[in-house]
């Protein structure tokens, strides 16, 4: 890393983990480089240098068409000139030692000397070229890689940056390559891109060559490997999404820079499978933890899987120039405060929100349509694109991602993108007013219009004390990571529904029962299981994503993980589920909760569930899990309940469990030192406990001013549960929606000594302020 002003980032970090990390199983394919001495030189050897200094001194680099011009004929001035004879003959016999008597096909890539910094990122500023063979035609990609110095899109970053073009070198380096068209290829990063939580290994997998990945002319698989349980040789995957992966780039027929690869559509039943294997991704993790570790931060690094040899080898690691540089004291919100019309969806980039006009740009040469504040919509981008892309609102495109360039660039501008929608080009206007969420989740939404949003930035750096925990209320996995940087004890109500309903979408009912079902249903479902072995292994496999995530962004913190508490009717609402939900008149006092479980018609899709989570804490190691179970009407059902559950692997007390009950009914309370004898505690629901203590229908808008989990009856119920709990040093917690909405209620339990208030992740320190002021004078103190 010495050498990094003689070759450049690129090159002086393979060099790197060439010479330190090999012994330590990283693999880098191997080559040689041309200095930044050997490009000063060729500039300089006719004065090629003051030419180009001097038009650039000239240029306004905002004008896209002045812009344009004068980089196409410095360009064109640096292919005309020959290398010096020195440089010519250096690269010949470097070459020649590096190949020998084969024919081996090698890369030509750039690498300036002021890429890679810790902070600045020169990604995809210069070319690539893939699959050069023979010497004449390594010579004209070396002369291709030079010239690329002076891309539109390399002149407007260093103008954009404060660099003085002169003080910018360009290396070539020229490497073997990884056979990769016959595998598969992709980008990791060592944090979450989206959260910058730095605990999780970020892999990006597709068919092929690198470039369609890097370029976003793909859509990606993509998987998340928690680093603490891979360090102890657990299985550490958190969560697999598959691709579309619907083309890849292959070697072409000529080793030119003119036709050395061509892209190809990808079959349909290998798109339907991931491009990579369980051990290959917790592999690569493995690689990115030791670069990672060697260079002291978090690092973006390509990789590349030989399909001849099945070796995984790296082929670029840099710095992560974005998110390692966030400062996480301060929390940033974005929140729609209207609804709309949702004209399309996407992966969501950056978790802000934007909005514009859209202006549809289906080539470069459209670009100066672009003007500030627009919403650009496209294809796909390329580093040719940043001049523009700056001056957008949001960003849309059809292909993509979460490692494209239009992501990477969306964050480092801090903008929001949208990426992967379809056919975003095809179905927005010109001209017709958006508004861009990437706020809520992983999916990113565009709404019709210019919607209302707050921004709200908040210093957590210093939380003042409380006398009990503030924990959270987390049904999405997709934010799990976001919402771990609130100041938190845990989570208090982690929705296995949310998982259900989010991730797999379907019955369990109709994967058990798969081969019984309509052809045209088994279809539908297929769509939705691909990439995994069986109907029954996709819902155990993504209940265990979806809980292991929840688990791993709060670790060592509690996540209670809520059995789950569909009712018929949202039940019935699922892929299949019409053929084996009842319908009734009132499903919220229905078929249930504890009822459900332990009957003959759902007692085997409840085993799946338990089995998740018995994966999850016994295999995975994350054993911060804990088990609730929700709307227990009698004695006789808790004892049931946990009787199954041991049955079923989750035993209290084995290997740290504790179960907790969902205190909802006003029969839990009255009777709480019974149920107490089968959990470990109690955590209140207090939207059931409200509506059936009243009677009434709390999703009935006539009665609707009535629900008030304040009511004196609610509170009388409320404190003997919490009385309950004390008495037997058991746990005592609230989950439900009231606290959240109440902070007078939440100071109320603060003095009834309750354990912890489980919030909304939106009310989290608006209430922990709240009740830090209110309890200076409370007698909690």
């Amino acid at each position: 890393m010495g050498d990094i002003e003689q070759v450049g980032g690129k090159n002086a970090s393979l060099g790197e983990m060439i010479t330190e990390l090999s012994e330590a199983g990283v693999k880098v394919p191997g080559g040689f480089a041309t200095t930044a001495t050997a490009f000063r030189d060729f500039l300089a050897h006719n004065q090629l240098d003051k030419r180009i200094n001097d038009i650039l001194a000239e240029l306004q680099s905002d004008d896209v068409n002045a812009l344009a011009k004068t980089g196409s004929l410095i360009r064109q001035w640096i292919l005309e000139t020959p290398f010096p004879e020195a440089l010519d003959k250096a690269i010949e016999e470097a070459f020649a030692e590096m190949v020998g008597d084969s024919d081996m096909a090698v890369a030509v890539r750039s690498s300036a000397t002021a890429e890679d910094l810790p902070d600045a990122s020169f990604a995809g500023q210069q070319e690539t070229f893939l699959n050069i063979s023979g010497l004449d035609n390594v010579k004209a990609a070396i002369h291709d890689v030079f010239a690329s110095l002076y891309n539109d899109r390399a002149i407007s970053y260093r103008v954009h940056h404060g660099f003085e073009h002169h003080e910018v070198a360009l290396s070539a380096g020229i490497q073997r390559m990884v056979r990769s068209e016959t595998g598969a290829s992709g980008v990791m990063f060592t944090l979450d891109t989206e959260s910058g939580f730095q605990h999780v290994v970020f892999i990006t997998s597709a068919y092929g060559l690198g470039e369609t990945v890097v370029q976003g002319a793909v859509n990606p698989d993509e998987f998340y490997v928690y680093k603490p349980t891979l360090r102890q040789g657990a299985p550490a995957i958190l969560r697999r999404s598959i691709g579309t992966k619907a083309i890849k780039m292959v070697y072409g027929s000529e080793g030119t820079t003119a036709n050395a690869v061509e892209t190809v559509k990808v079959p349909a039943e290998e798109r339907m499978r991931f491009s990579i294997s369980d051990n290959d991704v917790e592999e690569l993790a493995s690689i990115a933890m030791t670069i990672e570790k060697h260079y002291g931060r978090p690092m973006d690094i390509e990789w590349a899987k030989d399909g001849d040899d099945g070796e995984l080898y790296i082929v670029q690691a840099r710095p992560e120039t974005v998110k390692s540089r966030d400062k996480a004291a301060v929390i940033e919100r974005y929140l729609l405060t209207e609804t709309g019309k949702v004209l399309l969806e996407g992966r969501s980039i950056g978790h802000r929100i934007g909005s514009g006009p859209v202006r549809i740009v289906e080539s470069l040469s459209d670009m100066d349509k672009i003007q500030p504040g627009d919403v650009l919509v496209t294809d796909m981008t390329d580093p040719d694109w940043e001049p523009v892309m700056k001056r957008s609102s949001a960003i849309i495109t059809n292909r993509g991602g979460r490692t494209c360039h239009a992501a990477i660039i969306a964050r480092e501008l801090g903008i929001p993108a949208i990426v992967g929608c379809g056919d975003a080009t095809e179905r927005l206007t010109d001209g017709q007013d958006v508004t861009v969420s990437c706020a809520e989740g992983d999916t990113g939404r565009a709404y019709e219009g210019r919607l209302d949003f707050e921004h709200q930035t908040n210093k957590v750096d210093s939380m003042p004390p409380l006398p009990f925990d503030i924990m959270m209320n987390v049904g999405n996995p997709d934010r799990a990571f976001d919402f771990q940087a609130l100041p938190n004890a845990g989570v208090g109500l982690a929705r296995l529904e949310f998982i259900i309903n989010r991730m797999i979408g379907i019955h369990p009912k109709a994967l058990i029962n798969f081969d019984q079902l309509d052809s045209g249903l088994q279809k539908t479902i297929e769509r939705r299981i691909a990439g995994y072995p069986s109907p029954i292994e996709f819902y155990v496999a993504k209940l265990v994503e979806g809980i292991s995530t929840l688990a791993a962004a709060f670790y060592p913190k509690k996540v209670i993980v809520r059995m789950s508490d569909f009712k018929s009717n949202e039940y019935g609402h699922l892929i299949g589920g019409d053929a084996y939900e009842a319908h009734e008149e009132n499903p919220m006092l229905g078929f249930r909760g504890a009822s459900r479980y332990i009957s003959d018609s759902f007692r085997e899709c409840f085993e799946l569930e338990c089995r998740a989570l018995k994966y999850v804490r016994d295999v995975m190691k994350l054993t911060n899990v804990e088990v609730m179970v929700p709307f227990v009407r009698t004695v006789g059902e808790a004892k049931q309940v946990s009787e199954l559950l041991a049955e079923n692997g989750l035993r209290r007390g084995e290997n740290g469990l504790r179960l907790i009950m969902m205190c909802e009914i006003p029969s839990n309370a009255l009777l709480a030192e019974q149920f107490l004898e089968y959990f470990d505690g109690f955590s209140i629901g207090s939207n059931d406990l409200t509506q059936l203590t009243l009677g009434l229908d709390r999703d009935s808008g006539i009665i609707a001013h009535l629900f008030d989990e304040r009511n004196e009856a609610v509170r009388k119920l409320l404190s003997m549960a919490i009385e309950a709990c004390k008495a037997q040093g058991k746990y005592i917690g609230i989950c439900g929606q009231g606290p959240s909405d109440h902070p007078d209620l939440a100071q109320w339990l603060m003095e009834q000594g309750i354990s912890s208030v489980s919030l909304n992740p939106d009310s989290v320190l608006d209430t922990w302020f709240f009740l830090a002021n209110d309890s200076d004078d409370s007698p909690v103190n």
